[in-house]
């Protein structure tokens, strides 16, 4: 009798540790990075991956960043998963983990359910309304539209 209450509290332990990994999984999927996070993966996207020094050397920030700031924050986009290390001799090289397409579609999405209650068009509207745009710009916007709409008629066949 003993064993199986022992078993059971286990596999109660076994099983909320794996909730809480799949809530752990799901919120490192859905991680929009800070702005000095978003800065040091705009750096690692165009060199692909790179040591600390690689990336302060090849940032734009001007003064340039300290090299244990910019450690510190390596090691904290590596806990929500945005970028991982390997080792290299005595140094770790960085590479992300997310893509700037990923990146900019969960600002974008980020932005719309903060801002815009989900609503794409209530974006476009108040992009419209709030500053001047060119007649060109318009008419691509209608034919990315037309477009759009095509494909997905095409692939609703």
């Amino acid at each position: 009798m003993r064993n199986s209450k022992r078993d059971g509290c286990q596999q109660r332990k076994l099983s909320s540790y794996l909730e809480k990994e799949k809530v752990m999984d799901v919120q490192q999927k859905t991680v929009l990075p800070t702005r000095a996070e978003l800065k040091i993966l705009q750096v690692l996207w165009a060199l692909g991956n790179g040591t600390v020094d690689d990336v302060i050397s090849n940032s734009t920030v001007t003064p340039k960043p300290n090299y244990k700031t910019t450690q510190t924050i390596l090691r904290i986009m590596e806990e929500k998963g945005l970028v991982r290390h390997m080792s290299r001799g005595r140094v770790f090289v960085f590479e992300p983990c997310v893509s700037r397409e990923e990146v900019g579609r969960l600002s974008v999405q980020t932005l719309l359910d903060q801002n815009f209650g989900g609503s794409p068009s209530e974006l476009l509207i108040n992009l419209l309304e709030g500053s001047p745009v060119k007649e060109s710009e318009l008419e691509e916007l209608e034919s990315l539209i037309r477009n759009f709409r095509m494909q997905k008629t095409q692939l609703g066949k």
